[in-house]
């Protein structure tokens, strides 16, 4: 658990070697996988600090993956039972993993008439706490312990190590926690900084009209109860396309292997960078890991770009900016 946190910041000095800085934060390395390890360490430990959960507790949740695997890696820790309720667009490689970590998987074959699987995976948990009287139900949409790790840990790191002007803020959103955290946090430090909320087109998040979406971790069939608009300053939509297209462009020019969400925001940042001054610094986060996404991401044959190209950078390594102590 020592191992959460403190990730490094790198210059995508080739993905954008001119104009505008942008910097990703590794969240990919933290050791189950995710920024979600931030969010499930700090729930589960308030959660035993304050008496909500104790040693046997049965932990309950409606995931689509990286929490999942965040939650497994701390209830196998903590001695907590932990059922998680999944729908059929979880990665196999995710499934593997919350299994091979003990939890007790079910899947929600049957999504609802309005609002996909989401729903139908909700009522499940509502089931489970209806039978079990030592079920908890973490509700990662609407608690607000998930932002506050945020707030507390990964936005105190990006303030620390950029020591300059943070100009934008991009960031995918799903349940909105880290960007509700880190926007909070960032906008008392400068409140000129630009949050940038990037969504999947055919979530409904920022109401618009459900659409069929293949890419988990980015975007959500239902509003979050934590979705705080006075913190968002503009919205980008991005197709699946143009996220598999910009996470086998991070391969190539970073050599970076990151997951589905970090080329939503990688897309969602070139559609903006033609409208920004080019001595701005941008901050995103890479959440997770690629080898997550071998089977809808990196398994298929990338899309024909759909953006401008971005010239090639001369040879050299991105400096790290901020890396964990003793690396």
């Amino acid at each position: 658990m020592d191992c959460i946190g403190c990730t490094p910041m790198v210059h995508l000095s080739r993905l954008f070697p001119t104009g505008p800085r942008v910097y990703a934060k590794l969240e990919l390395l933290n050791p189950a996988g995710s920024v979600k390890d931030r969010t499930a360490r700090y729930i589960i430990e308030t959660g035993l600090r304050e008496g909500v959960l104790y040693p046997g507790a049965h932990v309950v949740e409606s995931t689509s993956g990286n929490f999942g695997v965040a939650l497994s890696m701390m209830c196998r820790i903590y001695g907590l039972r932990l059922t998680l309720v999944v729908d059929p667009h979880i990665t196999k490689s995710n499934y593997a993993i919350l299994k091979s970590y003990g939890a007790q998987v079910e899947m929600v074959d049957d999504p609802t008439t309005e609002g996909g699987y989401l729903p139908a995976r909700i009522a499940r948990v509502k089931e489970i706490l209806a039978g079990d009287s030592a079920a908890v139900w973490i509700n990662q949409y609407a608690n607000t312990l998930g932002p506050e790790a945020h707030y507390r840990g990964t936005a105190e790191e990006i303030s620390r190590d950029l020591r300059g002007p943070l100009d934008y803020l991009v960031v995918a959103v799903s349940t909105t926690g880290t960007l509700n955290g880190l926007a909070r946090r960032l906008k008392e430090r400068d409140k000129r900084l630009e949050v940038i909320a990037v969504d999947a087109v055919g979530s409904v998040v920022f109401g618009n009209p459900p659409g069929p979406r293949r890419l988990p971790g980015i975007g959500s069939s239902r509003v979050p109860e934590l979705l705080d608009r006075n913190l968002i300053d503009r919205v980008v939509e991005v197709t699946d396309d143009e996220s598999i297209t910009a996470c086998h462009e991070i391969l190539d020019k970073e050599a970076i292997f990151a997951g589905a969400s970090s080329g939503s925001v990688i897309a969602a940042i070139k559609k903006i960078l033609p409208e920004i001054p080019a001595s701005s610094s941008v901050v995103t986060l890479f959440p997770d890991r690629g080898d997550r996404y071998i089977d809808v991401v990196y398994g298929v044959e990338a899309p024909s770009p759909v953006m401008d190209s971005v010239a090639t950078p001369a040879h050299g390594a991105a400096p790290l900016i901020g890396a964990r102590a003793g690396s």
